[in-house]
């Protein structure tokens, strides 16, 4: 038996730890399996690049919940987007990147693929599925569902979403002394999250959790309300930007400071229709997506908030390279671990799908059919905790 592992998209913290994971359960189901991983994801599939995985490795795997990132690297590649596989020089001209992919695998001799991911690397493990089946290649395909934006659908918690919120308050952490360095400051903590908030308010409740564990003196103008957080903004919440002008403002003339959440995606479309009136093209990736870095959230919203604040000086800081760079914290590993035994499972039994808590089955861990993976699920945010926090920075 031959199986082989792929991580694609961006990191998130469980890569690593999902093929350590994986690797630790087929040393128990198939210890004589031989295991491969394909480098950067899809594009190593087509290109025809991957590595063993050796008996060293197989009996160190644990080292590998350590590691942020992924030993195999990933990239970002749509094999039902020809034109783009072309282009990037993965297929050749009138090559089918799902033939080439489901014939490099029957080449490579694989019984099993692991794919480990979000929506579109799924999504795309579906289209590839769908095809081996259409073929009769005798290959099975099972995901697991990675991504710090917690925004596949029907899945409750993705793997390394709980880990990017903590490791996103712990960035926030030093960001905010710098406060300190000037009058009336504004900091702008921009959160990834294209088009789901959870993880900017995830991050804004652990950040919070963390903040009334610590002593202050505000006899010395050390005072927990220059350090808290006086908004969160999230793609799903309508923001007044005239009422919350106002009410920035008195917080700016009391505390000397503002501190803002914001998700990369809130106010995406505002910028690119102000961008596109322009005539100015807005660049997206193989998937349609908007390179986001490219039309730059956090900037805009400074502009539009510091003139109106008075701010002496505005700090953006982008903390999502920092967060999804982490190894998985303990909650995060019990969940990888008991989706990399499920998945094992049900990849030795011959089944394909992805494995995910599905919030249409009570939260159960399963194995759900890959035509129910979509991406953009949307943050619910009458969530009591989110209004809660909502109610207690004074949003709301």
């Amino acid at each position: 038996m031959k199986i082989a592992f792929l991580t694609a998209g961006g990191i998130a913290p469980c890569l690593s730890a999902s093929i350590g994971a994986l690797i630790e359960e087929y040393n128990k189901l198939a210890p004589n399996a031989e295991l491969m991983g394909y480098l950067n994801g899809y594009r190593g599939l087509l290109l025809g690049k991957s590595i063993e995985i050796p008996e060293s490795v197989k009996s160190n795997a644990k080292i590998l919940y350590e590691f942020g990132g992924s030993p195999i690297g990933n990239s970002r590649v749509k094999l039902t987007n020809i034109d783009d596989c072309i282009k990037k020089g993965y297929v050749k001209e009138n090559e089918n990147p799902l033939e080439v992919a489901a014939n490099q695998l029957v080449k490579d001799e694989v019984n099993i693929l692991h794919t480990i991911g979000g929506d579109d690397t799924n999504t795309m493990a579906a289209e590839l599925s769908k095809y081996l089946k259409d073929n009769n290649y005798n290959l099975t395909v099972v995901g697991m569902p990675k991504t710090v934006d917690n925004d596949v659908i029907p899945i409750t918690q993705t793997l390394g979403a709980l880990t990017a919120a903590e490791q996103g308050a712990v960035f926030f952490e030093n960001v905010v002394n710098e406060n300190t360095t000037s009058t009336r400051q504004l900091i702008i903590h921009e959160v990834m999250g294209r088009h789901c908030g959870w993880l900017t308010a995830a991050t804004a409740v652990a950040y919070r959790y963390r903040l009334n564990k610590r002593t202050f003196l505000p006899e010395i103008q050390l005072s927990k309300n220059r350090w808290d957080i006086d908004a969160v903004y999230v793609p799903e919440l309508h923001i007044d930007m005239k009422s919350e002008m106002v009410r920035l403002k008195e917080l700016m003339d009391e505390k000397d400071c503002v501190n803002i959440f914001l998700s990369e995606g809130a106010g995406k479309d505002t910028i690119i229709s102000e961008l596109e009136a322009k005539g100015e093209k807005v660049p997206r990736d193989a998937f349609g997506h908007v390179k986001l870095d490219t039309i730059n959230p956090g900037k805009w919203f400074a502009k539009k908030f510091a003139k109106e604040l008075k701010a002496d000086r505005t700090l953006v800081q982008k903390g999502g390279y920092f967060a999804r760079s982490a190894a998985p914290n303990s909650r995060d590993l019990a969940l990888i671990k008991g989706s990399a035994m499920l998945a094992a499972e049900c990849a030795i039994a011959g089944d394909n799908g992805v494995v995910g808590m599905d919030y249409e089955a009570n939260d159960e861990l399963k194995l759900i059919d890959f035509q129910r993976i979509k991406g953009g699920k949307e943050f619910d945010i009458k969530q009591g905790w989110f209004q809660t926090l909502l109610k207690s920075i004074g949003q709301i």
